[in-house]
């Protein structure tokens, strides 16, 4: 057995992998492929693998440093920092991974070196060739970041976190004024209300001209389809809105240049889909069956309004329909009891006021208009509370667990 204690950060090539145990990197010189050793963090045995097996690189968006296992290169990633979308990249070769670290880390992306690297069974003729100094190379967020790019828990990276400027009370209702959230607001509003008076202007002026009547049903297939885009895009919106609130954000997110493929925005609209039907399916077979609202419907409407809200948001945190498991879901109400049966009560007051406000006749256009407005804004409040629902109570709920 052989055991060399780190000195300095040397130029050989090295060999860098993470522990398949607890998760830290290491780098040891190229030498020592195939041969036994020990974790020094945790003093599990590995095996050194005869090439490096980590792929470090960069966000093109924000310059935030990765490090991930090899065999998820080509793999499609979320930077834990801007949450833009990024491609992991195959592995470099150990000389320019060298060089580069050589040439531009700053002393934020700066690694430490600890421990001694314990060779187990060296033979003979390797102890003669091997250097007096061997390299340990230990990373302790390359793990969560691993976590974080595979669809994991998000959390905030600055070392600054956002304070409210005004009350909270207040503060929240402004979440979707920055630039991004009223442009969104804007596309969602202002795009489909001009495919429906299009596509109307178009049906009156079929009756003085008949070849009209073509382009207008043309209008109007594009417009249905332009509006289901849009709904996705915005629902996906809304999912990011709960992300970056969930890692401190106080204001709507900006999301120019990163815009999501359309399975990625159909398969966030489906997993919430799947949630709708496992807590308000029951409410809506019950009214279907029984055709009155009797004690065993509100029954049931009170356990979707309930546990909603938790589902919808642990499926959104995890990527995954997981998230409705109901041992979770009962343990974080639990955990949680207080801060989120005021969520709960807050989204249930304000739908009430909305069914409320609804105008009892079709022909009220214009008030219909506000409401819709209105309630296009107070759905990205509400991605923004449950979000920072989340980030008040992040240690409670527990969910790296």
């Amino acid at each position: 057995m052989e055991e060399m204690s780190v000195m300095q950060k040397g130029d050989d090539f090295m060999i860098r992998f993470h522990c398949e145990h607890c998760g830290h990197k290491i780098s040891v010189q190229d030498e020592h492929a195939g041969k036994r050793c020990k974790c020094p963090r945790c003093d599990s045995v590995l095996i050194v693998p005869h090439k490096s097996a980590i792929v470090d690189f960069r966000c093109e968006n924000c310059g935030q440093k990765l490090s991930v296992p090899e065999v998820h290169a080509g793999k499609k990633a979320r930077c834990p920092k801007c949450k833009s979308a990024v491609i992991i990249p195959e592995a470099r070769t150990a000389g320019a991974a060298t060089a580069q670290d050589a040439a531009g880390d700053t002393e934020s992306d700066s690694e430490a070196y600890v421990g001694d690297l314990t060779l187990l069974d060296v033979p003979q003729e390797a102890k003669a060739q091997s250097q007096p100094a061997e390299e340990v190379v230990l990373e302790d967020t390359a793990y969560e970041q691993l976590r974080r790019l595979q669809g994991g828990l998000v959390k905030q990276e600055s070392d600054q976190i956002p304070q409210r400027r005004l009350p909270w009370v207040i503060d929240i209702f402004l979440y979707p004024a920055s630039k991004p959230g009223l442009i969104m607001l804007g596309l969602i509003i202002v795009v489909p209300l001009f495919f429906k008076l299009l596509g109307k202007s178009l049906a009156l002026a079929a009756f003085g001209f008949v070849p009209v009547l073509i382009l207008a049903v043309l209008v109007i297939i594009v417009g249905y389809l332009v509006r289901v885009l849009i709904g996705l895009y915005f629902y996906w919106y809304f999912c990011e809105c709960i992300s970056t609130s969930a890692a401190g954000e106080l204001r709507a997110p900006e999301t120019i240049g990163r815009a999501p493929g359309f399975g990625e925005m159909l398969s966030r609209w489906l997993k919430t889909l799947v949630c709708l039907l496992v807590f308000f399916g029951p409410v809506l077979i019950r009214f279907q069956y029984n055709g009155m609202t009797d004690t065993v419907f509100w029954a049931l409407l009170a356990y979707a309004v309930l546990l909603f809200p938790m589902a919808l948001l642990a499926v959104l945190m995890f990527d995954s329909l997981w998230g409705l498991n109901p041992i979770l879901l009962i343990g974080s109400i639990f955990s949680t009891f207080f801060q989120y049966c005021g969520l709960v009560l807050i989204f249930s007051g304000a739908g009430v006021l909305i069914c409320r406000a609804m105008p009892k006749t079709q022909e009220a256009l214009i008030q219909t208009f506000i409401l819709r407005c209105a309630c296009l804004y107070l759905v990205l409040v509400a991605a923004h509370l449950l979000g920072r629902f989340y980030w008040r109570c992040e240690e409670k709920l527990n969910w790296e667990v």
